[in-house]
């Protein structure tokens, strides 16, 4: 399996060429150079798996230069009882007949991010020690990347990680699960803007091929593509779970903010597995709902992007999407570069009257819709009162929408993406009482927290790293 860059310029690579990059070199993402398909009779073997193997079994399509034994052994230390609470690492929760919830938060950081980041984490060790190197992971989050990956890679002794946060936009639980690591290792950078800024900020960096290469920066973000890699295998098992055959079409509901954790689906999509609709929801910071109602992309300025109660979501720059358009322009690397010129330049770009956009409607399975607060609050009610579950605000934006969109006929999983006490605020506001907090989390956000604060400045945050690793 060879990677491109999604703008066209990068020299083909392999998996382990790009598995401690950034962005490519031309300022793109890694896109493998076609989409690898899963045989019936393969998809049928792999239906009984347990997630170790399963894991191991998708991983290597994408990942055949990885030695084989070592990426089995990573799938099994990763996915285990003792880190995800149950030998079946997702389970699937049925709230009624075709209507599920995909549990994604049982990792040690109480979000779906730790599923591909404790992977990820295994991974880089093995070959930081391959190549006798070390790595510098220079990231951004809204919320929950962040401490899925500090708590992957703290400890570590070949990796620092300097994780870029928005300043007072996260939960406390958030903050606290990032900011009271002691870890030497571990760098936190409360970033004065919103997450926007944090991502542009860890772009630049990236962008800067001196001064990446000279401190070995690398990336644990969702323009890691082993990020999405490793996201695409619970598409798999929640498939498996849901349906008794592979004749049957189910469809995914998906909050989405960068955009990856959908494009994990798109990405199983297209290596065969039956999904009849990729259904992504936005909070109020609705870029990709307009896009996929209309053809247009339009990111929002940092003024424009929304402080909501889903704040995982309040994003308007979508990174992931990228590799969405590569795809539907069919890998013109020229086309997609000059699509981010017009964002650049004009502010976004429309597709509507683009031979791509007949791929969007026709075969891409993508529909999409908005939640706002009140729709959190209320959906986060109408679970807890008819199926006696409580779900966190960004699951809950997924739900709506889901509801929106079901067709009775066809199983309908919605990706659960955090536990409820993450949000507690939202919680107590929807049902009047404190989420279920799990014992070992209590007293979290009162634990000593240690951080720095900087403005959205490329060159202050080259600086830090230098004096810092």
């Amino acid at each position: 399996m060879k990677y491109v860059s999604t703008r066209g310029h990068a020299a083909n690579q392999s998996f382990t060429d790009i598995l401690l990059e950034g962005l490519a070199p031309d300022g793109g993402l890694s896109v493998p150079e076609q989409w690898p398909r899963v045989m019936p009779v393969k998809l049928e073997a792999m239906r009984d798996l347990p997630y170790p193997r399963l894991a191991f079994e998708i991983v290597r399509f994408f990942a055949d230069d990885f030695p084989g034994a070592a990426l089995k052994s990573a799938c099994e230390k990763t996915y285990t009882k003792e880190i995800f609470g149950s030998p079946e690492i997702t389970p699937l929760r049925t709230l009624e007949p075709n209507l599920h919830i995909l549990g994604l938060s049982n990792g040690p950081t109480l979000a779906f991010k730790d599923i591909a980041l404790q992977l990820i984490g295994n991974l880089f060790e093995h070959e930081l020690a391959a190549q006798d190197r070390n790595l510098n992971v220079v990231g951004a989050t809204s919320g929950d990347t962040g401490s899925a990956a500090e708590h992957a890679l703290k400890g570590k002794p070949r990796v620092n990680v300097f994780m870029l946060s928005p300043q007072g936009r996260m939960s406390p639980f958030q903050r606290a699960q990032m900011f009271s690591l002691q870890e030497a290792n571990i760098h936190n950078i409360a970033v004065e803007g919103v997450f926007d800024e944090c991502q542009d900020v860890v772009k630049a960096i990236n962008a800067d091929a001196g001064f990446k290469e000279e401190h070995a920066i690398g990336a644990v973000n969702s323009i890691n593509w082993a990020r999405v890699v490793a996201q695409v295998v619970y598409y798999f098992k929640g498939y498996f779970a849901a349906t008794s055959s592979n004749d049957e079409q189910v469809s995914f509901a998906v909050p989405s903010g960068n955009f990856g954790n959908i494009f994990a689906g798109y990405v199983a999509k297209k290596m065969g597995l039956p999904i009849r609709r990729l259904v992504l929801a936005t909070n109020e910071n609705d870029v990709l709902d307009e896009f996929f109602r209309t053809g247009r992309y339009r990111p929002r300025k940092a003024a424009e992007t929304q402080e909501t109660s889903s704040p995982s979501m309040d994003i308007s720059k979508a990174s992931n999407f990228e590799r969405f358009i590569w795809d539907i322009v069919d890998g013109d690397g020229d086309k997609v570069a000059w699509l981010w010129e017009q964002v650049a330049q004009k502010g976004g770009f429309d597709l509507s009257t683009d031979r791509a956009w007949e791929k969007v409607e026709e075969d891409s399975g993508f529909v999409s819709g908005r939640s706002l607060h009140e729709d959190r609050v209320e959906t986060i009610r109408l679970v807890k009162k008819k199926y006696n579950q409580v779900i966190d605000p960004h699951t809950a934006d997924g739900v709506k929408v889901a509801l929106r969109q079901r067709e009775p006929r066809y199983p309908m999983i919605c990706l659960e993406t955090a536990l409820p006490v993450k949000f507690d605020a939202t919680i107590v506001e929807a049902l009047g009482e404190h989420a279920p907090r799990p014992p070992q989390f209590e007293g979290l956000e009162k634990l000593p927290q240690r951080f720095t604060t900087m403005k959205p400045d490329p060159e202050a945050l080259k600086d830090y790293i230098r004096s810092n690793h």
